[in-house]
């Protein structure tokens, strides 16, 4: 007698539809649909399409096995045979072939991120790159022929002129002048009739020996703070301001040594300034001598 009563429970089981699994399983853990629709952030009205099997009322068909497996996973069912089962009831209500649920059944919904946050990831990216590309245009884009008539003509220009004759003239040396890029920089080397010796983007720890037969060379550039200068391995003043195109700066051995040596700078005497007896005014002695 309980051999035929087992068969008989168990067919009713197996009578049972997917929708009918779900809620008896939902019910035992003393869940509502609410506590499932915060697990797979799942609409309530659409979990209970599900438990009716009203497949046809979901957005799409093929939404009905991705929705009936998060439901499932999310109260600990069997996923594959609640989407199986979902997937047979489809197929025998001619509603659509079953092959085509597999190739477009949607993603969990509990594992898919918001939407703001989606479009807000975005837009920050696309604003990160556009900055970037920005600036790397301003930084790295040679000087224009304009640019370079204004960096000439601009007070500020390294002077042309020779040395100040109260200058001691440098030592002469043997050594080569050598440019060493400390940072990405573009720039021209040419010599005194106009010939270019060098025109490139010269990369980080790139150098360059400027030929010791150069007729006076001169050097274009707009970054001269990304060069460091040697002359036989003595370090020289910079070759302009940072940031700020430079034109027509001779980079001869003597050209450079004539610079002022990097960090010092041209201090007044101790006395400028101070008044002394040969610098008052004559009427001012006088008037001291009359009293």
């Amino acid at each position: 007698m309980t051999e035929p009563m087992n068969e008989m429970e168990q067919g009713s089981l197996d009578m049972d539809r997917p929708g009918d699994v779900l809620r008896r399983a939902r019910e035992a853990q003393g869940l509502s649909l609410q506590d499932v629709a915060t697990r797979t952030r799942i609409p309530v009205r659409q979990l209970q399409l599900i438990e009716d099997h009203d497949y046809a009322a979901l957005p799409g068909v093929p939404y009905a096995i991705g929705f009936a497996r998060a439901y499932a996973r999310a109260i600990d069912a069997d996923e594959i045979a609640v989407a199986a089962a979902v997937r047979r009831e489809l197929v025998e209500a001619d509603v659509i072939n079953a092959p085509r649920y597999e190739m477009f059944e949607p993603a969990d919904p509990a594992r898919v991120p918001p939407r703001t946050l989606a479009w807000t990831t975005l837009i920050l990216a696309l604003i990160l790159v556009g900055g970037y590309t920005v600036w790397r245009t301003q930084m790295y884009t040679p000087p224009t022929d304009a640019q370079v008539e204004q960096a000439a003509d601009a007070p500020s220009a390294a002077p042309r002129s020779a040395a100040p004759t109260n200058r001691p003239a440098p030592a002469p040396t043997q050594g080569p002048v050598v440019l060493t890029a400390t940072d990405e920089v573009w720039l021209r080397i040419y010599d005194g009739a106009g010939e270019r010796l060098l025109e490139k983007q010269m990369a980080k720890g790139e150098t360059f020996t400027v030929p010791a037969n150069a007729n006076n060379p001169m050097i274009l550039t707009g970054r001269p703070n990304a060069l460091a200068v040697t002359v036989g391995g003595r370090t020289v003043a910079p070759l302009g301001p940072p940031e700020r195109t430079i034109a027509d700066v001779p980079i001869s051995a003597a050209a450079l040594l004539a610079r002022p040596a990097p960090g010092s700078a041209a201090s007044a005497p101790a006395s400028a300034g101070r008044p002394t007896a040969a610098s008052t005014p004559p009427a001012v002695a006088d008037n001291n001598v009359a009293q």
